[in-house]
Formats: C-alpha cells, structure tokens, sequence
C-alpha cells in the first residue's frame, strides 16, 4: 500500500503518518531523510544531489525522482511507503507517477487532510510551551492551570517558536495553496483523490484515515 499525505503545515500530517507507519508496518519517507541518506550512501544520483547541494542550488526534480527510485525498492519498503514532502507541484506529480508505472507499482491513496486556513492560523499561532520543560500549552485550547505558571515543572518562563506566528503560519498557507493544491484535480482525475476533515481531534482523523485505508 502506497500513500501520499497532502495538507498544509500544522494540519496534522506527521502525526498520522507515524500512525501509518505504524499501524500498517510501511516505510515512511520524507524528502529531506531521503536526500541526506542518498548523500551519505555515495550512490550515482546521490552524488549528483551533493553536487547541486554544494553549490548552493535545488535539486531538480529528476535527481528527486531517482532518489524516490531508490528509496521505493521492495527492500526498503517491503509493505509500502508513505511520501512526506513529496510531491509539492502537478509537474513532480506526473513525474512521480511515471516513474512509479516503470517500476510495476502506482499511489493507491493520496489522503488529503483538509483545514479552515482562518482556524488553522488560530490553532498554530496560539501555541506555546515551557522554556524549561517544554510541555506545551495553548492560548484557547490548553491553558495552565494556574495563569502563567506551568502545570508541569512550575516554572514561570514561556517561549513561543517563530515560524508559529500568525503571518508566518499565513504566508505559509499562501504558498500551499499556489503550489500544492492545484495537486488536488491531478489525483481526483487519477481516482485515488481522498478527503478527511483535518480540523477534527486527532483519534476522529486516524479514525476517518482507517475507514479509507483499512
């Protein structure tokens, strides 16, 4: 089984990926592991993406492909894989699917978790967590206990990361949606084009994913 999580940051893919993985015992491959494993293995396309690396270039899509080949064999992925970062765009879309054809296998699900961007925004730029322990808190959803006090370790100090900031979360949503949605109509031409209400608590998403997949 071969699947393809598509959604835009903060809506929930890491985490039922790691259920995916596993719960279906498949291997798990995002973009950047993919790259530095190749890198480090000293392979013929590896090399090539070092290359571009090193001068300070994107690897093109075709060295991307040739790592997605190598990483997809059926040692690596006896049971499947899910792809996390890839594909971002319809071009890297019709190449993934050619290559896929060339080696015998095809995408059997792409799940698309979809969000309210408005709520989306809300539920990432509220966040924040204990600079001494980290647990992490919310400023609607999961307040401490006591006001400005953690819950866990008592301390006063909070810190907040930068790229949950309200127009951080915003633009990134902005490039989502220029980039990776018009992926949305390639896959529903393809049929295997699901959706799942990515604003529901976490165990209904899992839920709503083992209804398709399961």
């Amino acid at each position: 089984m071969n699947i393809i999580l598509l959604g835009p940051p903060g809506a929930g893919k890491g985490t039922q990926s790691d259920y995916l993985r596993d719960t279906y015992k498949l291997t798990k491959l995002a973009t950047g592991d993919m790259l530095r494993a190749a890198v480090a293995s000293g392979s013929e396309i590896g090399l090539k993406a070092k290359a571009v690396m090193a001068a300070g270039a994107l690897v093109s899509d075709d060295i991307m492909i040739g790592i997605i080949r190598d990483a997809i064999s059926d040692s690596n992925c006896p049971n499947g894989f899910i792809l996390d970062g890839f594909p971002r765009t319809t071009a890297q879309a019709a190449a993934l699917d050619g290559m896929l054809e060339e080696e015998g296998k095809k995408i059997d699900y792409v799940i698309e978790l979809k969000v309210d961007d408005a709520a989306l925004v809300a539920r990432i730029a509220g966040r924040y967590s204990c600079k001494k322990c980290g647990a992490g808190y919310h400023d609607t959803f999961r307040k401490p206990a006591v006001a400005d006090r953690c819950d866990a370790c008592d301390s006063t100090e909070f810190t907040r990361r930068e790229d949950d900031k309200a127009e951080t979360v915003a633009k990134r949503l902005e490039q989502y949606h220029a980039m990776t949605a018009p992926l949305l109509p390639h896959y529903k031409a393809a049929g295997n084009l699901r959706t799942v209400d990515g604003m529901a608590d976490i165990a209904e998403v899992t839920l709503a994913i083992n209804g398709i997949v399961g």
